[in-house]
């Protein structure tokens, strides 16, 4: 049923541009020049953009909405025209095809605007990928102002539903789902599901520590799965399922033990993993923000009270 599902969501869903947490009253106001590339699709003049050559250190972030989308150690001089990235911050930026069948269109994860076109395989940097963005499909926050960020994993059974709280909670940036626990290098989904690769479902989760704190995520994680259920969450099973925290510092391994401690003293079997986090390998397209691009709420990731 599941993969049922997948194969539906792959030619339907994901040429959607309905957006379903972001409220059109939060959105800036846009010109008609920026409405024009932002909501219509359009392109600004090759060489005319702000960023085109910009050089300052910070965050660009998106013009309507004000989502976090590309770090300024990612931009780098292509001569195209526009500003050029050879990578996004996680979950910052989703993909499809564009209406002439050929390019990938580049748009903003959170709010849908049209940020520009993805282009791979060009051998510009190591990376080998070139975000080519519209200077006015952007903002730019100088490295001065901007609050650092930062990031945890965690795995609790199918990760469309974990993720679908975490984006819902304040402070968090961005999320993206993916593979994380694993023996291999670049695990696919089908790899996963067998069971082969030893990786588990799991979030990485970008957040400011100014709104909140890796204590209140990890409690936030704790409540919305069965960390007692070893290997499945519901009715889904297999070690890919299990409950595990990925920490990636000593404090947040800290963190975790304390309210693993906490939920024992409260009668709890608990069966969560701790393990220090590794290689996160980012799942396909079609996983990225499941419930959202849905519109529906996860059948299997309940919000329960238990601190």
């Amino acid at each position: 049923m599941r993969t049922q599902t997948i194969l539906w969501l792959t030619g339907v869903v994901m040429t959607t541009l309905t957006v379903f947490s972001m409220d059109p009253k939060t959105f800036r106001d846009l010109t008609l020049e920026e409405r024009q590339v932002v909501e219509r699709k359009g392109t600004e003049a090759p060489y005319s953009g702000k960023y085109d050559t910009f050089k300052q250190e910070g965050t660009y972030i998106c013009k309507r909405c004000g989502a976090p989308l590309y770090r300024s150690g990612d931009k780098f001089e292509s001569r195209c025209g526009w500003p050029s990235f050879d990578d996004e911050l996680s979950g910052a930026v989703r993909r499809q095809t564009d209406a002439d069948g050929r390019r990938t269109e580049i748009l903003c994860a959170r709010c849908g605007a049209h940020l520009g076109h993805v282009f791979l395989g060009e051998g510009l940097t190591p990376k080998n990928t070139r975000h080519c963005v519209n200077s006015i499909s952007m903002d730019f926050v100088s490295a001065a102002v901007t609050n650092p960020v930062q990031k945890a994993v965690f795995a609790g059974g199918c990760f469309w539903g974990v993720e679908y709280h975490f984006q819902h909670a304040k402070g968090v940036v961005a999320t993206r789902v993916g593979y994380s626990g694993g023996r291999t290098s670049k695990p696919d989904y089908k790899q996963v599901c067998s069971g082969r690769t030893g990786h588990a479902e799991a979030l990485e989760v970008t957040f400011d520590p100014s709104q909140t704190t890796y204590e209140d995520l990890a409690r936030l994680f704790f409540e919305i799965h069965d960390p007692t259920q070893l290997n499945r969450q519901g009715p889904d099973r297999g070690e890919q399922y299990r409950s595990a925290v990925f920490y990636l510092n000593a404090e947040q391994k800290q963190i975790a033990e304390k309210l693993i401690g906490l939920l024992k003293d409260k009668g709890l079997a608990v069966a969560t993993q701790l393990a220090p986090a590794g290689e996160f390998w980012p799942a396909e397209d079609y996983h990225q923000r499941y419930y959202e691009r849905k519109g529906e709420e996860p059948y299997c990731h309940v919000r329960q009270k238990r601190f």
